[in-house]
């Protein structure tokens, strides 16, 4: 056998290993499905070059990613660099993740604290009215882009570049970055909107999730963590609205199933030193979608059930389900305990891949990670790791305890107020921008 024989036979024997359901899979189907489907016609390289050309005429301004924001350059899925700020960040948060996963941001910002990140918890962001607009129909494309700019408008005047959180958001505001930036009638109807608030029309240079950031930070992060992975099988399921919206704007790495599935959170857990495991669903959405989960919520629980957890158990032998969005988290957990009802225990713990790394480096998994909101046995996970669950259990029950009794003062992840200035005074080159501005 040549040389270039062997080489062969061993990349095959590797993509075998790596993608065991893949004889089942017509690969180029799924990159036509993931490409031409969901893909804006224009193409994101085209939308930049319109965005700065905006800029250039005074149309519109651009929150530049600056040398502070410690910026990482990934490759996206058509190989356009996308910029990620690492550093400065202002957290745009889900109204799912706060109501049904607290765990989720709570984990976010603790594993910032623990690499010294400075970020600006915003208290004046509103929801971006994006489950509204994809569960409804409701609102209309200048109110959806009123929204979106009101709130980079905030990151912007604080200096802090947007990192958003909920997986909708993100989709949600690629696309409304891009109907802003293509259709000068939406401008001409939105400015004089953002002239009434004192605004004016602010577009991110990057639409960043936090998923993406964790996973251009993971390699510095796994050097903190304090428990061993190894012997851990992980199933990933990668959220619809994180890739398959704007999908070229999502971004791939040849180190994370050579290429072949976005790096977030994939290439998270893969760093973290627990081994990916495969299943012949991953493409599937997780069942919550959006008009059904609140029309056909039997629908969505099935779904789930059937067509991502029983495979991810079943063919992956997963210990743990890790995603990166929250009606992804939730609908996979939630609806095991649904299931239970009908006998079906499979009870594989679903953590977002924030709470997984910060458990790993050591965060308590109830005050941090707040394991308790979870329908699904998560402790069986945490044991598994070594993680002293029983001691970290006691404390918290003590904690409460002493939280009722007003023994104790609540903890905090930041100081409160901590980022007063910011919230009453504006930056001087912002009052300088609106002396000019003519409303």
């Amino acid at each position: 056998m040549s040389e270039q024989e062997q080489v062969d036979k061993k990349l095959q024997e590797e993509l075998q290993n790596a993608f065991p359901m893949a004889d089942t899979m017509d690969w180029n189907e799924v990159y036509q499905r993931i490409i031409y489907r969901y893909s804006t016609p224009h193409g994101l390289q085209h939308v930049k070059e319109e965005l700065y050309k905006l800029e250039d005429k005074g149309e519109i301004i651009v929150h530049h990613i600056k040398p502070y924001n410690n910026p990482v350059k990934m490759q996206s899925l058509n190989g356009i660099p996308k910029t990620i700020p690492t550093n400065k960040l202002w957290h745009h948060k889900s109204c799912g993740q706060c109501g049904h996963i607290p765990g989720y941001p709570t984990s976010v910002f603790w594993m910032m604290n623990k690499m010294e990140i400075d970020y600006l918890d915003e208290p004046h962001q509103t929801s971006c009215t994006g489950w509204n607009y994809h569960a409804s129909g409701a609102s209309n494309p200048v109110a959806l882009a009123g929204v979106y700019v009101r709130n980079m408008w905030r990151a912007y005047e604080t200096g802090y570049f947007p990192l958003i959180h909920c997986g909708t958001s993100f989709g949600h505001y690629k696309e409304v970055r891009n109907m802003i930036i293509l259709h000068k009638e939406i401008r001409e109807k939105l400015r004089p909107i953002m002239r009434k608030l004192d605004m004016d029309i602010v577009v991110p240079e990057e639409v960043v999730h936090y998923s993406e950031w964790l996973y251009t930070m993971s390699k510095k992060a796994a050097q903190q963590k304090k428990y061993d992975l190894s012997n851990v099988k992980v199933a990933v399921h990668t959220p619809c609205h994180v890739y398959k919206l704007v999908p070229e704007d999502t971004i791939y790495d040849p180190e994370v199933w050579q290429g072949r599935r976005p790096a977030a959170p994939s290439g998270t857990v893969q760093n973290f030193g627990a081994k990916l495991v495969d299943y012949s669903t991953w493409w599937d959405c997780c069942g919550f979608g959006f008009r059904h989960i609140l029309t056909e919520r039997e629908f969505s629980r099935s779904f789930a059930l059937f067509k991502k957890v029983i495979p991810a158990v079943e063919e992956a032998h997963a210990d743990v389900f890790v995603t990166s969005d929250t009606g992804c988290v939730t609908t996979l957990d939630k609806s095991q305990w649904a299931g239970k009802a009908h006998g079906f225990n499979y009870n594989l713990p679903v953590l977002a891949d924030a709470q997984f790394a910060a458990i790993v480096m050591g965060a308590d998994p109830y005050t941090i990670a707040q394991i308790h909101w979870h329908a699904t046995d998560v402790e069986g996970f945490l044991r598994k790791i070594g993680v002293p669950v029983d001691d970290y259990k006691e404390k918290f029950i003590q904690y409460l305890s002493d939280l009722r009794e007003g023994k104790a003062q609540p903890q905090y992840l930041y100081t409160p107020h901590r980022k007063i200035d910011f919230y009453i005074s504006v930056p001087e080159r912002v009052k300088w921008y609106k002396k000019d501005v003519p409303k």
